[in-house]
This record gives C-alpha cells, sequence and structure tokens, in this order.
C-alpha cells in the first residue's frame, strides 16, 4: 500500500483531526539561488499547537512531492521547515492514537510518518530544519531527518516525550537522535528527560547537545537562519559534527539508562525499555532496521494499556485540572488584593511565598511570639534571594516582593483588611477553631477564611463560628512549590461565594484543583493512609519489611511506602491513621509498631550509612511482629484490594464526582505514574476492581482500548 492511500485509510478513523498545513513558498538566498521553504501552520494561535495527524501528514506528503520535482529539475537549492510563530510542531495528535482500535492501524501511524519525514533526508539537495518555537515527539523528528537544524535562543520547549506517556519516540527519534549526539545524550533526552516528569530542554540546551547546528535570537530567528544557510550552501561555512563513539561507551549509556529506568518505573512500563532497545541496535547505523523497529514497538505500545493509562492521565492534567468538576461560576469570585497567613513554620512560610509570587499582593504572617514571625518573614525573604541569584526575577521585582511580606503579632493589625486568611497551624481540632474564632473577630466580613488542614472535618472547624459559609478547605500538597494539587474542600455550610474565590485563587497560584466533599483525610491522605497501613498491617503480622516494600515495586511509585512514611514524617502518619481510625474503625488500623517508632523519636525506618536504604537497627528492635509471612504476590493483591475498596467506598460516598477526580488528586498531589494513569486503569487492567466491587472503575475505552 502506498504512503498516500495508508494516511487516506488512517485519516477516515479521525474525522475530527486539526489539520495542519505545510505551505511552501520560495526565496531567493543572497548568492546562494532559489530556496523552497515549508511552513507547518494549523490556522490557530500559539495556544493550539501544531500537529501531525494522518490528514496533516498527508498535507507535508503532497509539499515534499512539490519540492522533490522542483529539487530534481535544478529549480531550488534547498528546503527548509519551519513552524507558525511561538511553534514549531508538537508531534501526533494523540486524540487520534485513543481512536485505534487494531494493530493493522497502529503500524499504519508509524510507518505514514517515517514514509513522510524520510522522504526530506532523501532530497537531491540540502534540508534544513529551523526550530523557531515549541517541538516535541514527531516535531522533533522531522527536523532530525533534515541535514542540517538551527534553533532559536528564545525556544521554551524542546523534548522527546513519549516515554513519559508510554509510546517511544517512534519517527526516527530513538533511531536518528544516538546517531547525530551518541547513546549517552540521547538516553539522556529519551529516557531521563522523560522519566524526570517530562523534563523540557530550552534552546541553548538543544544547540549544546549538538542536536541544532547554530543557535539565533528569538527576534529575527528565521532571517538569521537564513542567512546562514546561504553562507552553508554557498560552502561558506562547513558544519562539522564530532564524531560518535560507537564503541563501549555507547552499551554503557544503555545500561545507564536501563538501571535509570528500573529506578523510576521498576520494570512496570515497557515503553522506556522498548526505547532502549532500539537505541542500543541503532549502534550500527542501520537506519531503516531502526525504523522498522520503531514501527513494531509503536504499534505495540499503542495497542496496550499503559499508553491508555498515559494518555488518559496527560488529558487528566490538560484538561480536567483546567475546568474542576463541581466548581460554582467563577463570577461568584471576589476579588483577594490582601492575604494574611495564620502560622510562620515552614508549611505557612512555604505558604506565604507562594501567595506573594502568584498573586503580588500583600501577604501578612502572624505567630505566637516575634522570633517565630521574623523566621517565616525571613524565610520568605531568603527564597526571593535565590530567585534573584538564579536570574529568574530582576531587582526591582525582588525588592517590591520583600516590601510586600510583613509579619505582626496581632492579628487584628494584620487582617483587619484581608480578603482571603489560610490558617497553616498545627493539625488538632480545638487549636483551629481557636485561631478561626480570632481571625473571624477582626477580618472583614467578605474575607475567606481558609484551611489547610490535612484530615479533620472543615465543618466541624466551622461550626462555632458566627459565619461558617464563609470557611473552605485550601488544602496544599508538600512540596508546596512542586507538587500542583490542591484539594478544595467544601464544609456544609460553605457557600458558592466562597468557594468560587477559592478555585479563583488557585488558579491565579496555577495549580490544579480539585472539588472534594468534607470527608475524613480528603482523597489523597485517605488513600496513601489506606494504601500505607495495609503495607504496615503486612509488616506488623510477620512479612518482612523489604518484602512488603517490594510488593509494590511494580505499580512503578516515586518512592517506596516507607521512604514516603520518612518524608511525611511517621508521626504525621501516625496521626492521620489515628484520624481515619476514629472514622473508620473497621478499615484502617493504627500500628503499634509505627507507634513505638514515633516514640523512640525515629525519623524513619530506614539509616542510609551505605547509601542505600537499609533497615535501621534500633527500628528492627522495635518492631514486634507476628508469624504470617506473605510473598511479594498476595502483598500486592492485598494492598490492592484495599485501595480498590477504599475508592470504591469514597465514591459511594460522593468525596469527588468521578473516579478521574481520584486519579488526578493522584497524580498531581503524590506523583503517582502517568503510565498507571495515578490508578484506577491499573486496578481495572489488573482486574482488582472488577474483584473487589463487581465492576471496573471507568468505562471501557476512557483508560483502555475501545472495544
Amino acid at each position: 500500500m502506498s504512503t498516500a492511500e495508508l494516511l487516506k485509510g488512517a485519516a477516515e478513523l479521525f474525522p475530527d483531526e486539526v489539520v495542519t498545513q505545510a505551505q511552501v513558498r520560495h526565496l531567493d538566498l543572497p548568492g546562494a539561488g532559489r530556496f523552497a521553504l515549508i511552513t507547518l501552520d494549523n490556522g490557530l494561535d500559539h495556544t493550539k499547537p501544531t500537529t501531525f495527524g494522518p490528514q496533516s501528514l498527508a498535507n507535508l506528503d503532497a509539499a515534499i512531492d512539490q519540492v522533490e520535482a522542483e529539487a530534481s529539475e535544478g529549480a531550488i537549492v534547498g528546503v527548509g521547515v519551519t513552524g507558525k510563530p511561538f511553534i514549531f510542531a508538537v508531534g501526533a495528535d494523540l486524540k487520534g492514537v485513543e481512536l485505534l482500535k487494531r494493530h493493522e492501524d497502529a503500524l499504519a501511524i508509524g510507518r505514514g510518518g517515517h514514509d513522510v519525514f524520510k522522504r526530506l533526508a532523501g532530497l537531491a539537495v540540502p534540508t534544513f530544519a529551523y526550530y523557531n518555537g515549541a517541538a516535541m515527539g514527531g516535531g522533533v523528528e522531522i527536523g532530525l531527518h533534515c541535514r542540517y537544524r538551527t534553533v532559536s535562543a528564545a525556544l521554551p520547549a524542546f523534548s522527546l516525550p513519549e516515554v513519559f506517556l508510554g509510546l517511544v519516540p517512534g519517527w526516527g527519534g530513538c533511531t536518528l537522535l544516538p546517531n547525530l549526539i551518541g547513546a549517552e545524550r540521547a538516553v539522556s533526552v529519551v529516557i531521563e528527560n522523560s522519566l524526570n516528569q517530562n523534563r523540557q530542554l530550552k534552546g541553548a540546551q538543544v544547540h549544546e547537545l549538538g542536536i541544532a547546528d547554530a543557535i539565533f535570537e528569538g527576534a529575527d530567528f528565521l532571517e538569521q537562519s537564513l542567512l546562514w544557510t546561504a553562507s552553508v550552501l554557498k560552502g561558506e561555512l562547513e558544519i562539522v559534527r564530532p564524531a560518535v563513539d560507537r564503541g563501549e561507551a555507547w552499551d554503557q549509556a544503555v545500561a545507564h539508562g536501563r538501571a535509570f529506568a528500573d529506578s523510576k518505573v521498576h520494570g512496570a512500563a515497557p515503553a522506556a525499555y522498548r526505547a532502549l532497545d532500539i537505541i542500543a541496535a541503532a549502534k550500527d547505523g542501520d537506519l531503516q532496521a531502526g525504523f522498522d523497529a520503531e514501527d513494531r514497538a509503536l504499534a505495540d505500545l499503542i495497542m496496550g494499556g499503559e499508553l491508555r493509562a498515559g494518555i488518559y492521565a496527560f488529558n487528566l492534567v490538560q484538561r480536567r485540572a483546567k475546568r474542576p468538576a463541581g466548581a460554582p461560576d467563577k463570577s461568584l469570585a471576589r476579588p483577594v488584593t490582601k492575604v494574611g497567613v495564620v502560622g510562620a513554620g515552614l508549611m505557612a512560610s512555604q505558604l506565604a511565598l507562594l501567595f506573594l509570587r502568584r498573586l503580588e499582593v500583600p501577604v501578612v504572617l502572624t505567630d505566637i511570639d516575634q522570633e517565630r514571625v521574623d523566621k517565616g518573614v525571613g524565610y520568605v525573604h531568603g527564597e526571593i534571594d535565590k530567585l534573584l541569584l538564579k536570574s529568574r526575577i530582576g531587582q526591582d521585582k525582588a525588592n517590591r516582593l520583600k516590601a510586600l511580606v510583613t509579619g505582626v503579632l496581632d492579628k487584628a493589625e494584620g487582617f483587619a483588611d484581608a480578603d482571603f486568611v489560610i490558617e497553616a497551624v498545627f493539625e488538632e481540632m480545638s487549636v483551629k477553631q481557636q485561631v478561626f474564632a480570632e481571625v473571624e473577630a477582626v477580618a472583614p466580613a467578605h474575607a475567606i477564611l481558609a484551611t489547610n488542614t490535612s484530615s479533620l472535618s472543615v465543618s466541624e472547624m466551622a461550626s462555632k463560628l458566627k459565619h461558617p459559609e464563609r470557611v473552605v478547605g485550601f488544602h496544599f500538597f508538600n512540596p508546596v512549590a512542586i507538587l500542583p494539587l490542591l484539594e478544595i474542600v467544601r464544609g456544609e455550610r460553605t457557600d458558592d461565594a466562597a468557594l468560587a474565590t477559592a478555585f479563583g485563587v488557585a488558579k491565579k497560584l496555577k495549580k490544579s484543583a480539585v472539588l472534594v466533599k468534607d470527608a475524613p483525610a480528603f482523597v489523597v491522605n485517605r488513600i496513601l493512609t489506606r494504601f500505607m497501613g495495609e503495607i504496615q498491617n503486612v509488616i506488623d503480622e510477620g512479612t518482612p519489611v523489604e518484602v512488603a516494600e517490594r510488593a509494590v515495586e511494580p505499580l512503578g511509585l516515586p518512592m517506596s511506602p516507607l521512604v514516603l512514611l520518612e518524608l511525611v514524617g511517621p508521626a504525621i502518619g501516625l496521626h492521620v491513621s489515628e484520624t481515619l481510625h476514629r472514622a473508620f474503625p473497621g478499615r484502617f488500623t493504627v500500628s503499634e509498631n509505627l507507634a513505638a517508632v514515633v516514640k523512640a523519636g525515629k525519623r524513619g525506618f530506614y539509616v542510609y550509612d551505605s547509601g542505600a536504604p537499609e533497615l535501621d537497627p534500633e527500628v528492627a528492635a522495635l518492631l514486634k511482629q507476628g508469624d504470617t509471612v506473605l510473598t511479594e504476590e498476595q502483598t500486592r493483591e492485598r494492598v490492592l484490594d484495599a485501595v480498590a475498596q477504599e475508592i470504591g467506598l469514597m465514591l459511594a460516598e460522593g468525596v469527588v464526582a468521578e473516579a478521574q477526580d481520584i486519579d488526578l488528586c493522584l497524580i498531581t498531589g503524590a506523583g503517582w505514574p502517568f503510565h498507571l494513569g495515578g490508578i484506577t486503569p491499573y486496578l481495572d487492567r489488573e482486574g482488582v476492581s472488577e474483584r473487589v466491587n463487581g465492576k471496573p472503575f471507568l468505562a471501557p475505552g476512557v483508560a483502555s482500548v475501545p472495544a
């Protein structure tokens, strides 16, 4: 079947494609001759990046027909490819990938892209890619098929993110990139950056890595690129690239990539390993064999559960997070021109810094003594100084931000004109009720009173106030600057204006807000506590610590349960488990071993004297275990059953609107992997949901291959 027929068939499967045009125009390069420039453009502004669906590839194929004929006739001296303003191209259209139901259709997507892109390399004249703006996936790969590349110094994002989503760079990325810049650098881009939460490269890094041959400023990037092109075509400029090491260094790079993938996904997601297999085989420079391997890997992964879960997760973070389910009309939101923070400890200081940087309004901290207040303000000033040192902000902005943050002991002085006051004090109901009573007495009648509680009832906290309707849960996750999730909790009497204001503030803070019912521990902490509680139960009953830890490695979580406990702090973990035990005594236990670890003042179960985590002998001496020893498989089944049961109950209680919100919370608040889609697609795929609740959490095709 010809490429045109292949793409026509694929286009019929995807009628809603946002089509990219490939417009050819001709330029006379000074002293070099007539030059064809192909511009990729979907006709929309930069907020709708250019993608490659089947019809878009067909349009590019037709443009190459034209320039191929011109090149063979001697009518042009070269061909360039560039993008619309701010966007080069961001790869395959994932909405089309979601629709594929058959392996052969998936194979056609891979072959179609290869067949079109390869033609650029086969033209009778030199080809150039001008990375003028964001370039990802297939956008990067079309440029790799060209002989020369330039990059804009203003380019904000450049990546091969496929492994992050559960794919491989399948239109030449795995094969061409290592042959261009060597295996070590290619593994860094394809594997490490992807598995480090889809880290992006800037223009300067693209040039330093050797992906681009030249870098020019953004303002006149295309003009400078074309002048440079003329110099290359005239022979005035020779592009010399360093030789690629095809010896032991190549094998070491692949081995390092495998070790890195193991540390991140523990063998639980196949994409990284398939990509590394192709990079390993690319050592011999056989490009066609590499392209064929990319086609097979793409088709296999497109028809696998991990990619569908990855796309589902991507859609949650990109779409659902921007339109939170159940949020009230945003026109009800009140303006926030001053923020009060009760407390000046580390969490409160992090919150003050975030509000200051995102809202750029006065922020005032209070605490019980001047020393604490000064320390909190000092922390914020110190963080602003760090931003200045890194050139993230200028001196004027640093001065302005520092002037906006203050600290006082008297709440009346600090909060009399505040529109939004958030407390971040000790996690004790009586303490929080007292704080809110004091704030209500001095804050304006319209002010929103927000609590950063991680597990206590917002309704109970507001119950003794004259105006409980303005109290809202506003639960951040640590570290505040990094984790995007914000659980917004509606108390029994919270009104729409307070809730709308909370969502409006969340948006300005650039957080992913999820509306949560006022239920014990809300979403993330409830699921994590059940998850970690079951691990703890298994250990207490007699299973060795290392077996219990290894049991959940196939989930590919960012860290093991006991390392997470160390990060959270055993005392906080114990406190939350006690809170949930009081609410749900039949399902949540309070571990005597964990209580003993907290009582002994231990910061965790491990010591790191050797560099790797090893069970602390003092903790081992504290543990009192039974004689029931489970295997890794038995442990994993128990833990997953517990999590599936808890999620089922939470959905029945209406803690969130849908299973999608549970997954969004776990991805953005606990760093659970994209390749799991959070958790519910994995539970569905492994048959756990059916076994525990009698039905899957998601409809077929939502995070799986359509029926």
